[in-house]
């Protein structure tokens, strides 16, 4: 028996090949396949290329599959990727749920836990004990992500502009961030940021430079973390209450690229997350999403996946 384990993001795709007992026999690896981003045929070939990709030429169907994908919370995107994976079919039982459930599930398995995912955007996603779930965040750029690198990027942006108008204090992130677009002035700093082509990669790619500053004394890039860690934390200690979970003994989980590229966030949020869950423990999720996908997949091809009801 063989499944497949699926991590849809924004910005890649990864499809892992495994065998009955999980263990890894092969990948594809693709671009982003977000619906708003991507559009639907879009998402449909880049999942049909990894999965391709990842079974090569072993004559094998799936016994099952499980898509991790943002969006599917919503009943209208979660018809259209069924629709997706339905065309491209394999005859296997299919299971498509939220990219923050493969992340927590990578790290806790059937563990009670909370993930706190902090890439290019963010989101707070937990279940407990009772199998009960609860998110916070998740929203996208232009009304949430807070605390994401395109957050971080944004609110830096936004301050060198303050201080450029007279509006703000003055800050290094001014010079640093011309200097790492290859421009002299501000003004020229929208024509980048508001580019069709990858304007939301550009920003998040700033959070670097923001710790940098803040590590040299910068008190609005220090201002700009604390914020970020406060968004965090907040939204973690809205799914730990959601769920009931603040007096319990768990895992906070913390996955995204933020937590390697601007690593104050990960040694600052364990701090912060004891006032969150005292009895909370916090570790890094070093296994790739798509490997809670494949844990899914197995449970779905052995009878069924468990997967967690939103608390009402």
């Amino acid at each position: 028996m063989h499944v497949l384990g699926i991590d849809a993001g924004g910005t890649k795709t990864v499809c892992l090949l495994a065998d009955e007992r999980g263990m890894i026999v092969s990948e594809g690896r693709g671009p982003g396949a977000n619906l708003l981003a991507a559009g639907e045929l879009g998402v449909e070939k880049v999942l049909h290329e990894v999965m391709e990709t990842a079974i090569g030429d072993r004559a094998i169907t799936p016994a099952a599959i499980c898509l991790g994908i943002a969006g599917v919370d919503r009943e209208d995107e979660a018809r259209t990727v069924r629709a997706i994976m339905r065309r491209i079919g394999y005859k296997s039982r299919v299971l498509v749920v939220n990219d923050a459930l493969i992340a927590l599930v990578a790290g806790a398995q059937d563990a009670p836990g909370i993930v706190i995912i902090a890439g290019t955007g963010s989101i707070v996603y937990g279940r407990n004990a009772a199998g009960e779930a609860a998110r916070a965040g998740g929203w996208g750029h232009m009304i949430g992500d807070e605390g994401s690198g395109y957050w971080i990027g944004r609110e830096a942006l936004a301050a060198v502009m303050r201080a450029a108008d007279g509006r703000g204090p003055a800050t290094q992130l001014g010079g640093d961030i011309l200097a790492h677009f290859a421009v002299d002035d501000e003004s020229r700093l929208p024509r980048i940021v508001y580019d069709r082509d990858q304007p939301r990669m550009s920003v998040a790619a700033l959070g670097p430079i923001v710790e940098r500053a803040a590590e040299l004394g910068d008190a609005v890039a220090t201002r700009i973390l604390e914020r970020a860690a406060d968004e965090l934390v907040l939204a973690a200690g809205s799914v730990a209450s959601q769920l009931n979970m603040r007096g319990d003994l768990f895992t906070f989980f913390l996955a995204g690229g933020i937590f390697r590229v601007v690593p104050w966030l990960s040694r600052e949020l364990p701090r912060r997350l004891v006032e969150v869950a005292p009895r909370g423990q916090v570790q890094i999720l070093d296994e790739e999403p798509a490997v809670g996908a494949v844990w899914l997949a197995l449970a779905e091809a052995r009878g069924g996946a468990q997967i967690p009801r939103y608390k009402s």
